[in-house]
C-alpha cells in the first residue's frame, strides 16, 4: 500500500486555520489538528493549547511514549517545508489573521518566513505594550545579529510616567529580560537549532546508555521504606503514642510523592495505564490526591515553566508571588481568573520573606481542595482512554477518607485534642516536598524571552537543581534533579544522578549556564528573591502614594 500523502500547507495557511479556531501545531515536519481529541487528552487541553501553532515535536517527544507520538500521526492533515518559525499561541494572547479567500493568501509571501524569526511577531503579537514593545527592539537585535555583548540596559530602561505606577514594574521587567538575553544564547534561529539539534544527540546517549530503563531494585528498597513507615505508623496509633504515629505517617505521604511522581510521567513500567493506575493508588488511596489533577497541572508546568500568566507551580496569589509582574492583576490562562493584587495580597506580599514557609506547612490542605475540584468538576477526560480514570480516582478518594478520617481520626484516637494534634502533624511533616519543588523555581528567571527560544534553553533558564551527597537522594526523591528532569522528564528518578554528568557537558557545550545550589543555599536564594519582590511591592505602594498626593488638590498638584 503506497504511504499517504499529505499537502504542503504554508504558513500563512496554517495561520488561517488557528484564526478559524482550529488546534493546530506541528510535530516532525507535520502539521498535526488536535480538535478530535482535545478533550479527551489525559494531560488535560491547557497542555496543547500552549503549543497551537509551535513546533511542538520536542515537548511531544519529552513527554509522551513512542505509542502516544505514533496515534498522533493519524491527525495529520498536512506537512509543511523547511524550519518553522513559531507563532505565539492564542492562549498566550497570539493574534491570527483569518484567510480572506483571494489569491493574495495562497501566496506565503517567502520574504516574510526569511527575513527574521521576529516575522511572526506581526501576525502573532500580544496587544501593545509599554513593557514588551521595548523589549522587542532588544530581542530583535538578537535574532538578527547574534548579539553577544552587554546590552544597554538603560537604553530599555526608560520609561514615561504614568498615573498608577505602572511604568516601575515596566522598568523592572525590561531589565530583567534584557540581563537573560545577555546571559543566555542569541535567539537566532541558527544559534537556537543548534542548541536542538545537540539536545537531541543527548537524547540518543541517554537512551545508548539505557538511562531510561527503570531500576526495580531501586523500587524494592523503596517499597521497603514506605512498608515500614507504615507499619510504624500503625503500631505506635496502636501504642497510642499519637504524635510519633502522625510523624511516620507524613513521612509516608513526603515519600509517597516521589514514587506518584514517576509514575505520572510514566517513568516505572513505561505503560500509560499501568503506571496510571499505580499513580493513582498511591496518590488517591494512600494519599488522598487526585493524580489526574496533578498530570493536568504538571504538564502545563513543563511546557510554560516559571511564565506568571501561564504556570500554576508559581500562582500562589494572594500568598505568594516570585515576580513582580503578579503586581499587575494578570489574568491566569491555567485557572480562567484575574489573580488580583488586592489588599489582602498587597499585606501578605510584604511579608512573603517570613511567611514562605510556614504557607508550605498546609500546602497539603490546598491540594486536597485542586484534587476536590478537579474529580467533582469534572476536568478531565470524560471519554477516550482515560475516561476511567475518574471513577477509580473517586473510588481512591472514598477509600482514603474513610480510612483515615473515619478509621484513624474517629475510630482510633480517643478525644478531638488528640485527633487535631495528629490531623495537624501529619499533615505538616511532608512541609520539606512543597519546599524541593518551590525551590527548584522560585528563585529562577520569570522574563517572557518569545516563542522561539528553544524547549531546551528554556527549561535551563527557569529550572535550578539541589547539590546534594548521593546518601541524602533518598530524602529529596529525584526532585533535586528538576533541571535534568524538565529536559527528560520520563528518565526514572533513580538514574537522575548518572544523568546530571551528561546534561552538565551538554551545558558546557551550548554556554548555557547551569543553576546548580546546595539545599541551605538555594533556599537563600529563594527567600532572597521572596524578600525583592516584597520590596518591589513597597517601591510601587510609594510610587502610587506619590502619584495619588500629586493629584489631591488639597495636597498637590497635577504635573
Amino acid at each position: 500500500m503506497a504511504a499517504k500523502t499529505y499537502p504542503i500547507l504554508s504558513r500563512r495557511q496554517v495561520e488561517g486555520l488557528i484564526a478559524d479556531g482550529r488546534t493546530v501545531f506541528i510535530l516532525d515536519q507535520y502539521v498535526i489538528k488536535a480538535d478530535p481529541w482535545l478533550q479527551y487528552h489525559p494531560g488535560g487541553d491547557k497542555a496543547i493549547l500552549h503549543m497551537v501553532g509551535r513546533d511542538a515535536t520536542i515537548e511531544v517527544t519529552a513527554l509522551h511514549s513512542p505509542e502516544a507520538r505514533q496515534q498522533m500521526n493519524r491527525y495529520r492533515i498536512g506537512r509543511i517545508e523547511g524550519r518553522w518559525s513559531n507563532f505565539l499561541p492564542p492562549i498566550q494572547g497570539g493574534k491570527f489573521r483569518p484567510l480572506s479567500g483571494n489569491g493574495d493568501d495562497e501566496d506565503d509571501n517567502e520574504e516574510r518566513d526569511h527575513n527574521s524569526t521576529e516575522s511572526s511577531s506581526l501576525s502573532s503579537s500580544r496587544d501593545v505594550s509599554p513593557v514588551f514593545d521595548n523589549v522587542e527592539a532588544v530581542r530583535k537585535r538578537h535574532v538578527s545579529d547574534g548579539l553577544r555583548g552587554p546590552a544597554s540596559t538603560s537604553s530599555v530602561s526608560s520609561a514615561e510616567p504614568d498615573d498608577d505606577g505602572m511604568a516601575y514594574l515596566d522598568t523592572i521587567t525590561r531589565e530583567k529580560t534584557t540581563l537573560d538575553l545577555e546571559k543566555y544564547p542569541s535567539l537566532d534561529p541558527a544559534t537556537q537549532d543548534s542548541i536542538v539539534a545537540k539536545y537531541r544527540d543527548l537524547d540518543q546517549r541517554i537512551k545508548a546508555e539505557n538511562l531510561y530503563k527503570c531500576n526495580y531494585g531501586a523500587y524494592a528498597i523503596e517499597v521497603t521504606r514506605y512498608s515500614i513507615l507504615f507499619g510504624l505508623a500503625f503500631l505506635f496509633l496502636h501504642w497510642g503514642w499519637y504524635v510519633s504515629s502522625a510523624v511516620c505517617l507524613g513521612a509516608f505521604w513526603h515519600q509517597l510523592v516521589f514514587t506518584a511522581h514517576d509514575a505520572g510521567h510514566m517513568g516505572i513500567t513505561h505503560g500509560f495505564h499501568t503506571d496510571t493506575v499505580i499513580g493513582i493508588i498511591i496518590a488517591d488511596f494512600l494519599g488522598g490526591l487526585s493524580l489526574g489533577w496533578w498530570k493536568r497541572n504538571h504538564n502545563v508546568h513543563h511546557i510554560v515553566t516559571n511564565a506568571p500568566e501561564h504556570d500554576p507551580d508559581i500562582e500562589h496569589m494572594p500568598f505568594m508571588a516570585v515576580s513582580h509582574r503578579f503586581f499587575q492583576s494578570m489574568r491566569s490562562t491555567y485557572y480562567d481568573h484575574i489573580m488580583e493584587y488586592d489588599a489582602a495580597a498587597k499585606f501578605m506580599l510584604r511579608i512573603q520573606p517570613y511567611t514562605y514557609y510556614i504557607i508550605l506547612l498546609f500546602g497539603r490542605l490546598n491540594l486536597y481542595r485542586l484534587s476536590w475540584d478537579y474529580l467533582i468538576m469534572g476536568r478531565g477526560p470524560r471519554k477516550g482512554p482515560a475516561w476511567w480514570h475518574r471513577w477509580l480516582e473517586i473510588t481512591g478518594q472514598v477509600f482514603f477518607w474513610t480510612w483515615y478520617f473515619y478509621g484513624i481520626l474517629y475510630q482510633s484516637i480517643p478525644n478531638n485534642w488528640d485527633r487535631f494534634v495528629f490531623f495537624v502533624v501529619s499533615h505538616m511533616v511532608p512541609m520539606p516536598v512543597h519546599a524541593q519543588i518551590c525551590l527548584s523555581h522560585f528563585a529562577m528567571s520569570t522574563s517572557d524571552l518569545g516563542p522561539h527560544e528553544s524547549f531546551p534553553q528554556k527549561m535551563l533558564r527557569t529550572t535550578m537543581d539541589v547539590d546534594c551527597p548521593q546518601w541524602l537522594d533518598f530524602f529529596h526523591g529525584g526532585l533535586q534533579f528538576q533541571v535534568i528532569h524538565h529536559l527528560f522528564p520520563r528518565i526514572p528518578r533513580h538514574n537522575l544522578r548518572r544523568t546530571q554528568k551528561l546534561v552538565q557537558e551538554f551545558c558546557n557545550d551550548v554556554g548555557i549556564p547551569y543553576a546548580l545550589y546546595g539545599f541551605v543555599d538555594g533556599n537563600k536564594q529563594v527567600v532572597g528573591t521572596l524578600a525583592e519582590v516584597s520590596r518591589q511591592a513597597a517601591i510601587l505602594a510609594k510610587c502610587q502614594k506619590v502619584i495619588s498626593d500629586s493629584d489631591d488638590p488639597i495636597h498637590g498638584h497635577h504635573h
